[in-house]
């Protein structure tokens, strides 16, 4: 798989140091189910088998297509590791809020096209579906929670 497993293992574990866990955590989640968000959520998966990952997106067919047989998207060797870990430590689920309040590390991972316009239109990423996610996980939360941003937003953006 193009997304190196290496990195992402690290970047769980990383996280959970930085927020003073004992242990990686318990369970997952990951908004959105994209060529970002599942690839990664399938890479934890498959190197975290101790770790439940929940993965929601806002499109049921998005996530019906996931728990089928063929995955919605491409990159060698991904249907097997879906395979081996879907149903065992990897979940694909229409319920946003059980997804917030499961998991204690949370990758948003949504569409953030170029801005259309206003202010850097053309140029600027345009991050309201991240920023409704925020606000969704902030209302959502019932206990601390650590947000990672894994879209395709370009650094020192905001």
């Amino acid at each position: 798989l193009k997304s190196t497993p290496a990195a992402l293992a690290h970047a769980v574990l990383f996280a959970a140091r930085l927020i003073r866990m004992a242990v990686p955590p318990t369970c997952i989640g990951v908004i959105g189910a994209g060529h970002v968000g599942g690839s990664t959520a399938v890479m934890i998966a498959m190197k975290c088998p101790s770790t439940r990952v929940l993965v929601y997106d806002s499109n049921p067919r998005q996530i019906a297509a996931w728990n089928s047989d063929t995955p919605p998207i491409y990159e060698p060797g991904l249907k097997t590791v879906v395979e081996k870990s879907r149903n065992n430590n990897l979940f694909f689920v229409n319920d946003m809020a059980r997804v917030i309040r499961e998991a204690e590390l949370i990758f948003v991972a949504v569409n953030t096209p170029i801005k259309t316009a206003g202010i850097g239109a053309g140029e600027a990423p345009d991050v309201r579906f991240w920023e409704v996610n925020a606000r969704h996980i902030a209302s959502l939360a019932d206990s601390p929670k650590v947000v990672v941003e894994r879209s395709t937003v370009p650094a020192r953006t905001s």
